[in-house]
This record gives C-alpha cells, sequence and structure tokens, in this order.
C-alpha cells in the first residue's frame, strides 16, 4: 500500500484535505500530485461535501515542487538530456490548478506555515485563503532559474497588480502573511492559534451556503477578467436566470421573509 500523502477527513458537510509530507515541507512529489487530484476528484464527486478545507502538516503549508523527485530531478547518466519541465506542468500542475478553479464547492486554504513556489500558487488558487501570522510566502521560482507556474503569471497580476506581481516574481522574497493580506493576496490573516479553528469556521460557514450560488460566483469573477462591461453584465442576466429557477432562491427568499435560518441544498 502507498504512503498516505494526503489525509483526508469529514466533519459535517466540509472535507478537510492535509497535505502530509511534514518532513518534506509538504514539497510536492509526483505520487502526492496524484494522490491530492484524487482526493479533490472524490470529494467533487461526495454529494455530503458543500466545502473543502486544504491544508498542511507540521510547520509547513507547501515548499512547492520536491527538487529530488524523480519527475524534476536531473539524470546523472551520461549522455541523458534535461528533463522537460513544461511536461511535469502538463502532467501535474495543470490538471492539479484546474481541479481547484472547477470544483463544485468552495475551496479554503488554511496556510499553516511556509507557502512556497508551487505551494504558494496552491494556495493563491483556492477561493479564500486564511494564514497564520508567522506563515510566510515565497514566488522562488526565479531563484532556479524558472517562471512562476501553477498559475502564478495568471494569478499575480490579478490579485496585485502588474507591479507588486513583478516585484514579487522577479525578486522571490518573502512576503509574511500580514504583508500579503494588505497585498490582497489572502482573505485573511490571524494569530497562528486561532488558525485552525478560524479556518474550520469560514468552511462550515460556506458549507452551509448556498453552494451552486457561490459556485456560480467564482465562475463569473473568473471569467469577467476577459469580458467588457456590457458582455459581463450579459453573463450576469443569464447565470441569475438559472439561479433564480433554483431551489435555493426560493429557500433563500422563504427564509428572509419567515425571519428563520435558510437551509440551502443545491450543489
Amino acid at each position: 500500500m502507498s504512503e498516505s500523502l494526503i489525509l483526508s477527513e469529514q466533519s459535517a458537510a466540509v472535507r478537510t484535505l492535509t497535505l502530509n509530507r511534514p518532513g518534506a515541507l509538504n514539497s510536492f512529489t509526483a505520487d502526492m500530485h496524484g494522490q491530492l487530484l484524487a482526493a479533490l476528484n472524490e470529494a467533487a464527486a461526495d454529494g455530503a461535501v458543500r466545502c473543502v478545507l486544504l491544508t498542511g502538516a507540521g510547520r509547513a503549508f507547501c515548499a512547492g515542487q520536491d527538487l529530488a523527485d524523480p519527475s524534476v530531478a536531473p539524470d546523472s547518466t551520461p549522455g541523458a538530456g534535461p528533463k522537460d519541465l513544461g511536461d511535469v506542468i502538463a502532467r501535474f500542475y495543470k490538471p492539479l490548478v484546474m481541479r481547484l478553479r472547477t470544483m463544485p464547492v468552495p475551496v479554503v486554504a488554511a496556510v499553516n506555515g511556509v507557502a512556497a513556489g508551487a505551494g504558494a500558487n496552491l494556495a493563491l488558487n483556492c477561493d479564500l485563503a486564511i494564514a497564520a501570522r508567522s506563515a510566510s510566502f515565497i514566488q522562488a521560482f526565479s531563484k532556479i532559474g524558472l517562471l512562476p507556474d501553477t498559475g502564478g503569471t495568471w494569478l499575480l497580476p490579478r490579485l496585485v497588480g502588474r507591479g507588486r506581481a513583478l516585484g514579487l516574481a522577479l525578486l522571490g522574497d518573502k512576503l509574511s502573511a500580514e504583508e500579503a493580506e494588505r497585498m490582497g493576496l489572502l482573505w485573511k490573516c490571524v494569530d497562528d492559534a486561532a488558525l485552525a479553528d478560524e479556518a474550520k469556521m469560514l468552511a462550515h460557514r460556506l458549507a452551509a451556503m448556498p453552494t451552486r450560488a457561490l459556485v456560480a460566483t467564482r465562475k463569473a469573477i473568473d471569467g469577467a477578467q476577459q469580458l467588457s462591461l456590457e458582455e459581463a453584465l450579459d453573463e450576469e442576466a443569464l447565470v441569475q436566470r438559472e439561479l433564480g429557477n433554483a431551489r435555493d432562491y426560493q429557500e433563500g427568499v422563504a427564509a428572509f421573509a419567515a425571519k428563520r435560518p435558510p437551509q440551502f441544498l443545491d450543489r
């Protein structure tokens, strides 16, 4: 049996997935990629899951790619050519990012420690990222002659603007969680001792909300970045028409009128 590199726990409607290579700061290997993607697919297919919470075991969230993993480590065999890192992106990182961005439920990242390279952008691809005050974010790619991957070139300028995105990417400096919050990379920065409880409360709050509407909101906000205002308004009308015909809208209006908590069920 292969080692459990991803721990999975269900609490009510929240599925917590924990990156579990603490001795290697939860850095990515091919095996961990496969297990994480499988765990996300399982959560997506499980109707009992209404929010996913992603975190790391030990003192790190994720230190990025494990450079000793055979998928990327240089081959010392005489005459061997360099590893095709583009193939690594296509086989591992692109499917992971696209899975996160198309999950049928909200995804929260609880960043409990360093998030470097692909690990930083893994967290930023989640719908909401909350971080411990001692956590840090590092776009470490330039330090080894690479560019930000795991969606970094797309994410960073949209989150913090071109100037700051280039500063983070070119310099590769460590960014504290408090600085990341001020820049707009994070939803929230909290004291270390409060992270677990704050992240769980946030995940359970999202799980009790109208899931279909939340996912439609994510999709519309991401898509609107490529649209004109008029096109975005047309898209809003189209999606609002669909949501207005769903059970959750009827339930939300009825609960508001009756002054009672709503019971959202659509997913």
